[in-house]
């Protein structure tokens, strides 16, 4: 097989939107607050930067990310969910709600995401998958299927927890993932954007005789342009975390701290994610990498039929079969990085070909991981050699001497 490669950098200095962009030198892992951080493209799901990204730690009320999306998967909004003595009794920051208690699961979603109650956690947990196991059970296989290497969840509420099998906690790129795939890829991902980009919300129990007021406590909605979504969380073991995402001039981005200080320094973690949102933006852009023509126009095809004289060969047009002038592969790269362009393709084909036949391939890698291939094909069909085009072709011959 024959391979091009074909190197396309970026420049330390970059145009994006008619603005030049200047490169910001990566964050010193001693310039953050945060034990482990992790930002990511969510796009792609690569990783930008991290710091200590794949230690394992406790995450508190970060959580709870994972629970919103498995209840909007799996449950109705307008389900009814009763308060059972075991959520009734968990520690504040609580909803406050007694056994028995009635509410629409919709509300509690609210609840969950804005003040971050505990209960509502376990009556969300209970309700969709009979027990907080059972639920724990869910959260893992979805952590797995999202691609999580070392999450494990024992409670639906982040609380510092322990089992035989291990610590209630993930590592700052498995909470990226987990935040990545209720933004990006989860059939409810509006109704999870919705939901924690909501300021304030008020709700009823079932009965209506208590009314509750929830107000988002996720501060970087308003402290940067683009701000998506981002869930805020503390407990002793865990200390401060936060995994939050923004949008803007068409880049998305995700950032993960854990460990980010404890009392009094509940600043801390936002100013880590202001200042790795920053690095983002600054450092990376987006870039159409596509070569829209192929280096190889055509192939050899041996024993195939042609013109009839001895010095030629039969050959076969090569195409991508679309209009690749209608066709972008858009990737962000940062100011030092390259796509590597690998066309592969036989030294020869042999017939009969068949129009429409994939003959090789086009990739696309960064850092080895490959982003995107596009098949190539023969474009036209190439009949074999056969006693009746030699029969053909004698016969011609034989009648231009005549």
């Amino acid at each position: 097989m024959k391979k091009w490669i074909v190197l396309m950098g970026v420049l330390l200095t970059v145009m994006w939107g008619g603005q030049t962009v200047y490169a910001q030198e990566e964050p010193a892992e001693s310039e953050l607050y945060a034990r482990s951080a992790c930002l990511m493209d969510a796009e792609s799901g690569r990783v930008l930067y991290e710091k200590d990204g794949e230690e394992k730690r406790p995450n508190a009320s970060t959580t709870k990310i994972m629970t919103c999306i498995l209840a909007l998967e799996n449950g109705n909004p307008d389900d009814t969910v009763t308060a059972t003595k075991r959520a009734a009794g968990q520690p504040k920051v609580h909803l406050g709600v007694h056994e028995g208690d009635t509410f629409r699961l919709n509300d509690l979603l609210y609840s969950l995401m804005l003040e971050s109650h505990n209960d509502s956690a376990v009556m969300i947990a209970e309700h969709i998958a009979g027990s907080v196991e059972e639920f724990a059970g869910m959260m893992n296989q979805k952590a797995q299927e999202i691609g999580c290497e070392d999450t494990y969840f024992i409670t639906p509420n982040g609380l510092d927890d322990q089992n035989e099998q291990g610590v209630h906690g993930t590592t700052a790129q498995d909470l990226a993932r987990i935040m990545r795939y209720c933004i990006m890829q989860s059939p409810k991902r509006e109704e999870f954007l919705a939901i924690t980009q909501t300021a304030s919300y008020t709700f009823w129990n079932m009965e209506e005789t208590v009314i509750y007021n929830c107000y988002n406590h996720n501060a970087f909605l308003s402290m940067m342009e683009g701000a998506l979504s981002g869930k805020t969380g503390f407990t002793a073991d865990a200390g401060y975390c936060y995994v939050g995402a923004l949008e803007q001039d068409g880049k998305t981005f995700i950032v993960s701290l854990l460990a980010c200080g404890w009392p009094n320094n509940k600043s801390y973690k936002w100013s880590d994610t202001k200042k790795l949102m920053t690095y983002g933006l600054e450092h990376y852009s987006i870039q159409d990498v596509l070569v829209r023509e192929l280096p190889a126009a055509q192939l050899e095809v041996l024993e195939g039929q042609h013109g009839g004289r001895l010095s030629e060969k039969a050959v076969v047009p090569l195409s991508y079969r679309c209009d690749m002038e209608q066709q972008s592969l858009k990737v962000l790269l940062g100011a030092d990085e390259e796509v590597q362009v690998e066309e592969s393709l036989p030294d020869a084909l042999r017939a009969p070909v068949k129009a429409g036949t994939t003959v090789g391939k086009v990739s696309y890698l960064l850092d080895g991981e490959v982003l995107k291939t596009y098949p190539v094909y023969a474009d036209e069909s190439v009949k074999k050699i056969d006693f009746i085009w030699c029969f053909d072709i004698i016969k011609q011959k034989y009648m231009m001497r005549g």
